[in-house]
């Protein structure tokens, strides 16, 4: 279903919000199935590798950059595509309010697409060690990041309006994810894409909301975490599996953007993710 944005924005805005269920689903290539949908609607926000949904019969393609809504009991067909596992975290929510002009979420089911962002899937992150945690401050606070998680999404979405600039953001975020490891400068991503730094760090700012070169130091550190809570290895294998040749300066990065060194955060979130 198509909607205009603003009209989308504009409903959320005046509805209240339950967080009722944040998810993170792994599933292996080639899974299919049919199933009815959650009795709430949801998002699915990918986190890596493409399946298609099919709500009611209408397919959506769901992968990084793409944002699928669902709404409350549809019947739902799902197929991971290609051969990367797919990973997706599932939010579901209740509307608390008795207003009914607008569009009524759990009756429709539409795509966004924000296009790649780090802090998205940071909030995301955020968003599920929160609302998995006891406590009626963690609901609140969940509540209050998915808010931050659909800003996010309207607000990249909303960017997306020039096509040329788009196609660039993708081709270079998408380069920059998939060789994040290897020795990347601003200025080789804007030679190979025959474009002047400026306008490459004009292009992130618009989609991204940060520079290509922090984009570039997201990609690596939200990467590092996912190895230092799944991995037993050195901290300085960790930093040079991800593009630091010096694990002290790694360490300084780490810290900067997450106030814990990498030790800490294993510490902390190893066992309890």
């Amino acid at each position: 279903m198509e909607f205009e944005l603003n009209e989308l924005v504009e409903r959320f805005t005046n509805i209240s919000i339950r967080v009722e269920g944040v998810y993170n689903y792994k599933i292996d290539p080639g899974t299919a199935g049919w199933q009815k949908a959650a009795p709430f609607p949801g998002f699915i926000f990918p986190l890596r590798g493409k399946a298609q949904y099919r709500f009611d019969g209408t397919p959506y393609t769901a992968s990084i950059g793409r944002v699928v809504h669902g709404g409350a009991s549809m019947g739902l067909d799902k197929q991971v595509l290609g051969d990367t596992k797919w990973e997706y975290i599932s939010v579901l929510y209740d509307i608390r309010t008795s207003e009914t002009k607008g569009i009524c979420l759990p009756e429709v089911h539409f795509e966004l697409t924000p296009g790649n962002s780090p802090r998205l899937q940071e909030l995301l992150g955020r968003l599920y060690r929160t609302f998995n945690q006891p406590g009626s401050i963690p609901a609140f606070q969940a509540e209050n990041l998915f808010r931050c998680v659909l800003e996010e999404v309207f607000v990249c979405a909303r960017n997306q309006t020039n096509h040329g600039a788009q196609v660039l953001f993708e081709q270079v975020s998408s380069y920059i994810q998939d060789h994040f490891m290897d020795s990347l400068t601003v200025h080789g991503l804007a030679e190979q894409n025959e474009v002047t730094e400026n306008r490459l760090f004009y292009v992130f700012s618009k989609y991204a909301g940060m520079g290509p070169g922090d984009y570039l130091i997201a990609c690596r550190l939200n990467r590092a975490k996912e190895l230092l809570t799944t991995i037993g290895a050195p901290i300085s294998e960790v930093a040079k599996s991800i593009g630091y040749s010096d694990p002290l300066y790694f360490s300084r990065s780490f810290r900067k953007r997450f106030k814990m060194s990498p030790s800490e955060f294993r510490e902390k979130f190893r066992n309890n993710p």
